[in-house]
């Protein structure tokens, strides 16, 4: 009986991870569409902390590494065509880290809160996504995002990093993983409890 329940809980974390999957491309996809600046609204993170919240690190460093690829389709062509090994190793690792710290917060507070623990995760997943972003920036591509800077009319190519490139976006990540993460996540639980 125990061996069944544990085979009926694989089979449904492995259904939602492809699930969630599905839903990363396709959201990845329709956020290319939605534009505030320069860069695409990533609609993504919301079922990276769905997956975090409900499957755990594991799924959620996948759908994380699965956003870092839709992310090289759809979306880095700037930064490709000039330098593609740090486009790919800023976007698959921004992807996936991003994934792994959500799944780690909802592991450590799932159990004294499992509300809290999606909240957090929805705070955290946004922000190591654009921080390491940042990084990437800074790491390989700082004379080309200088000049980018100074064509959109900053002196400082930290400030134009911040409020050209990813401000207003960022916002509205953060706002809405912290909105629509928890209830996603509640409305899969009263369903698993039916």
């Amino acid at each position: 009986m125990r061996r069944s329940k544990q085979n009926s809980a694989q089979i449904r974390t492995l259904t939602l991870g492809a699930i969630l999957t599905a839903m990363v491309i396709v959201l990845q996809m329709l956020g290319q569409f939605i534009r505030f600046g320069p860069f695409s609204i990533s609609l993504v993170l919301v079922p990276i902390v769905i997956g975090a919240a409900m499957c755990g690190p594991k799924i959620s460093t996948w759908l994380g590494f699965i956003f870092g690829v839709a992310v090289l389709m759809t979306d880095a062509a700037a930064f490709l065509a000039i330098s593609v090994p740090g486009t790919v190793i800023t976007v698959l690792l921004k992807g996936m880290m991003a994934g792994l710290a959500a799944g780690l917060i909802c592991k450590v507070f799932k159990k004294k809160s499992p509300t809290l623990a999606v909240i957090l995760a929805a705070i955290v997943c946004p922000l190591v996504n654009t921080g390491i972003f940042l990084l990437g920036c800074v790491v390989f591509f700082l004379d080309t995002v200088t000049q980018w800077g100074v064509g959109a009319g900053f002196d400082n190519v930290g400030a134009y990093l911040i409020f050209g490139m990813v401000g207003i976006n960022f916002l509205v990540e953060m706002a809405m993983n912290i909105f629509l993460s928890p209830v996603v996540v509640r409305l899969l639980n009263v369903g698993n409890n039916m």
